[in-house]
């Protein structure tokens, strides 16, 4: 069976009637980790006032306040969402049903306010029963493989390990960041026990349409709904999995695979990137514009 062809768009107003509501990633959308995108919030307020609700879903490891404060000091301050679900948050919630478990948070500090209020223990690895990732202690120095004699440690304890950023990398500037799920992937691989929480699973996407239901007080239709993203692994399959059409952005973690530069790009590239991963993205943008 043929791959169904990527169609090539230049804005976000050419489609927007086809659908009533908008799940939009952040990072890789709105900013790059660095600096906001131009044009990409404006087009999420247009497309709101437009009456299209938007829900930004995130698999940033932060609480939702936290990415909301995030955004606003890279200038995303225009009124461009509705909800912000992000992975941290929904680790917060399943980390209540724990109760007053020791857990080791694989992670740097700032991601530890998932933890706040919160029954369980943050305790050393050598007293822990449950393994948290947020991401790596300093994603600036280090790779995911410095973490495997942990992992091995973690394997013969038989510890579950709650990922709370499935990306395996993020764009940081100019730059690729290793994140939370390069050690999941590993510590998967290697037979551990890995709860993911956040895209391509389609937990997050319940708690994205349900912000969306409450928005326009019905629940939309999953073909009306259309999802935006910038990475093949968690945008474009958990759009595909959750039956949502999706806009790709290029300008994010895939552009050096597409030669992008500029408003340039290999489509052709695109395409065999798409039969690689078996996911396929509805449309393609380079940045998001109204």
């Amino acid at each position: 069976m043929p791959h169904p062809p990527i169609l090539p768009i230049t804005r976000l107003s050419e489609v927007i009637d086809h659908y009533d509501a908008i799940i939009s990633d952040v990072w890789g959308v709105l900013h790059n980790g660095v600096v906001a995108t131009p044009g990409a919030q404006d087009a999420l307020a247009a497309a709101r006032k437009a009456g299209r609700p938007v829900s930004l879903l995130t698999n940033s490891p932060r609480l939702p306040n936290l990415v909301a404060e995030q955004l606003r000091d890279l200038g995303v301050i225009q009124p461009c969402y509705d909800a912000i679900i992000s992975s941290g948050g929904v680790t917060r919630l399943m980390l209540t049903e724990e109760g007053d478990r020791p857990i080791f948070h694989l992670g740097p500090a700032r991601d530890a306010g998932v933890f706040d209020g919160l029954a369980v223990r943050p305790v050393a690895l050598e007293q822990a029963e449950v393994i948290v990732c947020t991401g790596l202690f300093d994603d600036e120095t280090e790779q995911a493989e410095d973490y495997r004699q942990t992992l091995e440690f973690a394997l013969t304890r038989r510890m579950r390990l709650y990922c709370a950023n499935p990306d395996l990398i993020v764009e940081r500037g100019d730059r690729l960041i290793p994140c939370a799920g390069a050690i999941a992937d590993i510590y998967e691989r290697m037979g551990g026990e890995v709860i993911w929480v956040g895209k391509p699973k389609p937990l997050v996407y319940e708690h994205a349409r349900a912000e969306l239901a409450k928005a326009m007080g019905r629940e939309p239709e999953r073909k009306r709904i259309l999802c935006i993203g910038d990475a093949f692994r968690t945008d474009i399959a958990g759009a595909n999995a959750e039956g949502h059409d999706v806009i790709m952005t290029l300008a994010g973690i895939h552009g050096h695979q597409i030669g992008l530069e500029g408003q340039d790009y290999n489509l052709a590239a695109l395409r065999e990137l798409s039969v690689q991963t078996q996911t396929r993205p509805t449309m393609c943008m380079v940045s998001l514009v109204w």
